[in-house]
């Protein structure tokens, strides 16, 4: 039985991203595929490895966070670094996003309220208006 195999087409479309972001994960060390002359063969690893990285990125993870979690994966011995690597960086991001969402709820506020000014000021300036053109018929 032959090991299942993916083209740098076929992990592009299946995971919506260009070829290039691709070889650029490549050139980073991420993903190894192996080559047949110039074409890039992607094993089942390099495929779950690139949609860790698609996850980690999503989730505003750097690269070189989610290669160290990567990297730190070892089949053979159970896994406690990798993972209370991935626990710290995961809470740390959680934290991380927390603020931010505080920061956009706050820009949202700030945001609505100007809105509710200009409208205000506008149609202030619309019934002033109104009101001279009536005085000048």
């Amino acid at each position: 039985m032959s090991e299942v195999s993916y083209s740098i087409t076929d992990l592009a479309e299946e995971f919506g991203v260009t070829s290039r972001t691709i070889r650029f994960y490549e050139d980073k060390g991420l993903v190894e595929p192996e080559r047949q002359g110039l074409t890039r063969i992607y094993s089942r690893s390099d495929r779950a490895r690139l949609k860790l990285i698609l996850r980690g990125r999503r989730l505003g993870f750097s690269l070189q966070e989610i290669k160290k979690m990567i990297d730190l994966y070892n089949p053979e011995v159970e896994p406690t670094e990798q993972l209370n690597y991935t626990l710290q960086k995961c809470e740390e991001q959680l934290e991380k996003l927390k603020v931010q969402r505080q920061d956009i709820n706050e820009a949202i506020s700030e945001l609505e309220e100007g809105i509710s000014d200009l409208k205000d000021h506008l149609d202030g300036q619309k019934n002033s208006q109104s009101g001279a053109a009536k005085k000048l018929a």
